[in-house]
Formats: C-alpha cells, structure tokens, sequence
C-alpha cells in the first residue's frame, strides 16, 4: 500500500479535505441564503403570478443568465479583484468563497424557480381567495408546497459546488483541487491525483445519496 501511494502525504490530504469540506459549507449556506428569495422574486415576477413585472422580470433573468453562462475558471480570475476587496486575499479558502458563491447564486435561483411553478397554481389562487398576503402565500403555501424540489435543487447545488472547489485549485483556491493540480498534474504524481479524484467522488456520492434520502422522506409525509 505504501509503495502505492508513495507520494501521499495523509497529513496534507486530510487538510485539503477540511479545506474542502469549509469551502462547500460556507458557499452553500450563502447560496442558499442569496439564491432563495431570487429564485422566490423570479417566480413571482414572472408572467401571470402575484407580483408579475416583466421588466423586472427580464432585468433579473438577464443579469442570472449571464452569470450562469459565464465559465467558471474565467469567473475566479474576473472576480479575483473584487476578492481581495472583500476577503483581502484570492487565495486559499477565503479567496474562494466569492466566486463560489457568485457563480452559483444564478443556477441555484433558476431551480428554485422551476420548483415553484410545480406548485399547483389552484392551491395557490385558494390560499390568496381566502385573504392570504404574498408573504403568506409564499411561506405557508409555496414553499411548503416546493420542499421536496427545494430539497433536490440544494443537492445539485452542492455536486455543482464540489465541482467549482476543485476549479478553484487553478488560482490557488485551497482543498482537494488544489491538491490534485500542485501534485498530481505538476509534479506528475499520479497517485495524489488518484486519491484527490476518489475522495471527490465520495465526497459527490455522500450528498446525492443523503439528498435523496430526505426527498424521499418528505415526498412519503
């Protein structure tokens, strides 16, 4: 085993996944907490709902497209400015969190919008007949009614995540990916980049599975 993964420093691998693990934490919980009500404001400006705006509409659709087409290794460098502005530093796992959080806002809003038009728009239209405010209906009906989308889009959110940790290793982000560029694709060291690979994998495997654990939970309740 030890003639396997000779170049393994265990030490650093466990760091690197701490690293990781801080990095999806953090950029997860901000997502979540910045993608939410603009996925809940997309769904309630959009055509025929209770604030409908198109041009309000079409400005918040514009400006989540455009990041959500963005490629995210050009987005690290883009954003690294504004980084080091807000952090006072582009590097490690401070450095990282902006443009996670960044370029998963947008994606994370879209598929909290896709889960609130699932609703069934009769149960909402009930709720309102019956002198509901929009926040009521928002918090004891719509998003209620979404758990279970919601529950599947902050899963997806996540993989995504773990796959913009990994990029963040190109300008020194810190975690696994970091790991797996410094070792095993500048020095050649094809065991670091094995276990880099098969620990994000796990990593991805964990979240899908507990994911889909609770919206199985919550679909049978």
């Amino acid at each position: 085993m030890n003639e396997w993964f000779a170049h393994v420093n265990w030490g650093e691998v466990a760091e690197a996944c701490l690293d990781t693990s801080s990095m999806l934490g953090a950029a997860l919980a901000c997502t979540v907490l910045l993608g939410l009500p603009l996925g809940v404001l997309l769904y309630l400006t959009g055509q025929r709902q209770l604030l409908e705006s198109p041009r309000l509409y079409r400005l918040l659709s514009v400006v989540a497209n455009v990041l959500r087409s963005m490629p995210f290794i050009i987005l690290l460098i883009v954003l690294i400015p504004v980084t080091t502005l807000v952090t006072g530093t582009s590097l490690g796992v401070r450095g990282a969190i902006p443009p996670l959080v960044v370029g998963c806002t947008p994606f994370f809003a879209r598929l909290v919008e896709s889960a609130l038009r699932e609703v069934d728009r009769g149960l909402v239209e009930a709720v309102q007949s019956m002198g509901a405010s929009t926040p009521q209906v928002i918090l004891h009906t719509l998003l209620p009614e979404a758990r279970t989308g919601l529950i599947a889009a902050v899963t997806v959110t996540a993989i995504v995540l773990v796959d913009y940790t990994a990029m963040a290793g190109v300008v020194g982000g810190g975690g696994l990916g970091d790991l797996a560029i410094r070792f095993g694709y500048q020095r050649f060291q094809t065991d670091v980049m094995v276990v880099t690979v098969l620990l994000l994998i796990l990593l991805v495997q964990a979240l899908q599975m507990s994911g889909d654990r609770l919206v199985r939970h919550y679909t049978r309740r």
